[in-house]
């Protein structure tokens, strides 16, 4: 049976990203998004329906994102679904579904003097360990993080 596992979303920081490294030595970024949908209810009026969605980027790409970004922050992020689970403290299982981040591309030019946008993309598929900047599109720079499956970004549990 086929399957695929891809997410794009646009959205904005709810808070500050937060950088960690795990036991490894590879640097960790999550942060939250907030991304809203506009409907109409049956009536007519309109409605906003928002939904907070967590993301994981790792290495070069999570210290890119930790140093660029902050609250309110617009990103565009491609990745793919993964599902954490845990034990709490009183023994209870927990779960919940966030987003590895493959790719990003920065929406708000404010911090970038040439006013472009920045972008980080993929070409190999998954397995590189270093993120470079390629060009794309209108001129922006799209910046992509492999995630390296022995561990990082795989079933490992992330310590925060």
């Amino acid at each position: 049976m086929a399957s695929f596992n891809k997410v794009i979303l646009i959205g904005n920081l709810t808070r500050d990203p937060e950088l960690r490294t795990i036991p490894n030595g590879t640097s960790v970024c999550r942060f939250s998004l907030a991304v809203s949908r506009q409907s109409r209810n049956a009536d007519g009026s309109s409605r906003e329906e928002v939904v907070f969605i967590e993301v994981d980027a790792f290495a070069k790409q999570a210290e890119i994102i930790a140093r660029h970004l902050t609250k309110g922050s617009p990103i565009l992020v491609e990745g793919r679904l993964k599902l954490d689970q845990w034990e709490s403290q009183t023994g209870e299982k927990r779960s919940k579904i966030l987003v590895i981040a493959e790719s990003f591309q920065f929406l708000s030019s404010q911090r970038r003097q040439d006013g472009g946008g920045m972008d980080y993309a993929s070409s190999d598929g998954g397995n590189r360990r270093d993120a470079r900047p390629r060009g794309h599109g209108g001129g922006g720079k799209r910046y992509s993080e492999d995630i390296v499956e022995d561990g990082v970004g795989g079933d490992e549990e992330i310590p925060f």
